[in-house]
């Protein structure tokens, strides 16, 4: 049997934690930023985990990322 693959696009969007935990950014961060508050910006910058029910879902898709 052929190794598996890390999904590339997953690999590029999320980050493992040293508890294991999947480390992700927030989405609504590119453009129209005339429209949201200051406070709602400073909060998007900062990052989030991968909530539970989509946690193994997305291991998954990283195989061998560290």
């Amino acid at each position: 049997m052929p190794k598996m693959k890390t999904h590339r696009g997953a690999a590029k969007r999320f980050k493992k934690t040293g508890n294991g935990k999947l480390k992700r950014s927030h989405a609504y961060t590119s453009h129209l930023f005339a429209s949201k508050t200051p406070k709602r910006k400073r909060q998007l910058r900062k990052a989030a985990l991968v909530s539970k029910g989509d946690h193994k879902r997305i291991k998954q898709l990283l195989t061998y990322v560290k």
